[in-house]
């Protein structure tokens, strides 16, 4: 059974890096390749007033998203595998099912941000594993500052 076809979430976090390095030596045993993508949360965006800060918000979680698309892509280029990647907008869990029909596995890091919002992302690699149309791997990423 081939894994040709890979997604990998990710979020730019020192979390995702383990599981994209992880997604890569994957695609090169299988010859397949890896799609990225980066959920602009908009659970993030209805919390907050709509004003200008919303904005602010809205470019910097692009600006990030680019930059951990940058990042698999560049990966990617390096060690020979093809990459594409995407932006979608919706809540991570939601958008990440949604897409997993389309792929032989999900490779991911438990998406990692700080404090209160660490422990809602944290439960995203879990509800994907229960809910997933395709097998998830979940890679834990070494102790961040260790």
């Amino acid at each position: 059974m081939g894994f040709k076809n890979i997604l990998v979430p990710t979020d730019g976090s020192e979390y995702t890096k383990a599981a994209i390095v992880k997604a890569m030596e994957l695609a090169k045993l299988s010859g397949g390749k890896i799609t990225a993508l980066y959920v602009l949360d908009q659970t993030i965006l209805t919390n907050m007033p709509m004003d200008t800060a919303v904005m602010n918000v809205y470019n910097t979680l692009e600006k990030e998203g680019k930059e951990a698309l940058d990042f698999v892509k560049d990966l990617g280029a390096s060690e020979g595998v093809e990459t594409e990647v995407s932006i979608k907008e919706g809540t991570p869990v939601k958008v990440i099912l949604e897409e997993s029909s389309k792929y032989d596995i999900i490779v991911m890091g438990t998406l990692g941000r700080t404090g209160m919002s660490k422990l809602l992302m944290g439960s995203v690699a879990e509800r994907v594993v229960r809910a997933s149309q395709c097998p998830v791997l979940v890679v834990r990423a070494p102790e961040v500052g260790n």
